[in-house]
């Protein structure tokens, strides 16, 4: 099962599971963010885009303090995937969970709008779907989606192979080396800026999302 976190200001918190549930026919079930725990059938972590919080102080700053993520941190410390978008992506930073910090867009603007996303890494459990080198088409929708991490840590993730989407083209909103998403050291932790989960009907503008959501209900179903 997918548990897929909602906080006051999750607004892509249904969209997630419709996504999982209805197009793509995978088991998915919303988790407030007071529980303390995570259900007992959970296999994966999804955390939805938003304004959680209404963005005060910074983005994913007062979600971090949510009971949930308490357990969210156990559930990837023993292995357990874990994937963030936009929002997600930031709190996902802003636990720990995830290096370096999502900051303000570098036009000072927000931006919504399709992007091109190259991806660098053919990886279980979220990219397997994809060839390295491949070209994806993703929506997004932010005004705090810079990447930024100190060079130490920029270096450090290219060397161990950790950004699996880069902007391909244009780069919307200023982040370091084009980095649209990465994953951590142990492998089970990605966030990225896009929203897979509105990129999955051919109605919504394209289907490149069910790829990266798709790689992770392989891997579920696999046993990974």
């Amino acid at each position: 099962m997918f548990a897929v976190l909602q906080f006051p200001g999750s607004n892509d918190d249904r969209d997630m599971c419709f996504a999982m549930k209805t197009v793509l026919g995978a088991d998915a079930q919303l988790v407030w963010h007071k529980d303390a725990k995570l259900p007992s059938d959970t296999q994966a972590v999804l955390l939805p885009g938003g304004f959680s919080y209404g963005d005060y102080l910074r983005t994913g700053a007062m979600a971090r303090f949510s009971p949930i993520i308490a357990d969210l941190q156990r559930f990837a410390r023993q292995g357990g995937p874990v994937l963030g978008t936009c929002n997600g992506f930031q709190i996902l930073c802003e636990a720990g969970l995830l290096p370096g910090v999502l900051v303000r867009n570098q036009q000072l603007h927000f931006v919504c709008d399709f992007v091109d996303v190259r991806v660098e890494r053919s990886v279980a459990p979220f990219t397997s779907r994809s060839a390295a080198g491949d070209v994806l088409s993703l929506p997004i929708k932010h005004g705090e989606g810079a990447y930024f991490a100190p060079p130490q840590g920029l270096a450090k993730l290219e060397e161990n192979g950790q950004v699996l989407l880069r902007y391909a083209g244009q780069n919307p909103n200023g982040s370091l080396q084009n980095i649209a998403g990465i994953m951590n050291e142990a492998g089970n932790v990605f966030g990225l800026m896009p929203h897979p989960e509105h990129a999955v009907e051919p109605a919504l503008g394209g289907t490149d999302g069910a790829l990266l959501l798709g790689s992770m209900i392989d891997a579920m179903r696999g046993g990974a």
